[in-house]
């Protein structure tokens, strides 16, 4: 997200820049860096017009940060939607059990090692889980609601996780033009005041080289073993 966050912020301080285009081509991800490009679109949307652009698929984070767009585009056939929050876990107790091997955990607090692969979820912990959940997933709502300025009640009655078309989210106040990348830069123009065709410059790729891929999923592991089980929640299309 810090990329995408870098150049929300440049092309919203730049003058010579009149409107921003998001284009959109994912499934989600975390709920830290979903919610911090939304507020920063939504900084930028208050200096400049800044339209949305679905690809084939921009669902749950990804049509949480659309959300935030003063407009927001899709093809007919666009996968969106799938607002909602996921917290996956796995549980290896029996395997575990079956290869000899026995977990052995020293933690300061009965909820330290919650969401461990090596037992069972207990009640209260289940309960806590889906709690957190909850929250966020009303805050989920909140900003849709928000973004699209619909009614609460509205969006919660589609907010179970269930994905919709391009045309089916146009229906329901999701989206509010079926068109392509073309037409939203187009209509950025007009929006921005742009005479003319307006020139379009696109943020450069980072490429990742393989060593620096490597250093990342090493970080990650690394990071996975310290923090032991580690919590995740995600607004994530499955």
């Amino acid at each position: 997200s810090e990329s995408i966050i870098e150049q929300l912020k440049k092309f919203g301080k730049d003058d010579s820049v009149k409107a921003i285009v998001l284009r959109i081509d994912s499934p989600g991800g975390g709920v830290g860096p979903s919610q911090e490009i939304y507020e920063e679109v939504k900084k930028a949307r208050a200096k400049k017009p800044v339209l949305a652009s679905m690809g084939a698929l921009a669902a749950s984070g990804g049509y949480y940060i659309a959300c935030a767009a003063q407009r927001v585009y899709a093809n007919p056939g666009t996968i969106t939607g799938s607002i909602g929050v996921i917290m996956p876990f796995m549980n290896v107790k029996d395997l575990v059990e079956k290869l000899g091997v026995k977990g052995m955990t020293v933690k300061s607090g009965a909820f330290k090692d919650m969401g461990s692969p090596l037992r069972d979820m207990t009640p209260q912990e289940r309960e806590l889980l889906q709690g957190v959940v909850d929250n966020v997933h009303l805050q989920f709502v909140n900003a849709v609601a928000a973004g699209r300025n619909l009614n609460r009640e509205d969006v919660l009655r589609i907010a179970d996780g269930r994905i919709f078309t391009g045309e089916q989210a146009r229906g329901l106040g999701l989206v509010d033009v079926l068109g392509n990348l073309e037409d939203a830069i187009s209509d950025a123009g007009k929006l921005g005041k742009i005479t003319g065709e307006p020139k379009v410059v696109t943020s450069p790729k980072k490429k990742i080289s393989f060593l620096e891929l490597l250093r990342e999923e090493t970080r990650t592991l690394i990071d996975e073993k310290i923090s032991g089980n580690h919590l995740r929640l995600d607004f994530l299309a499955q």
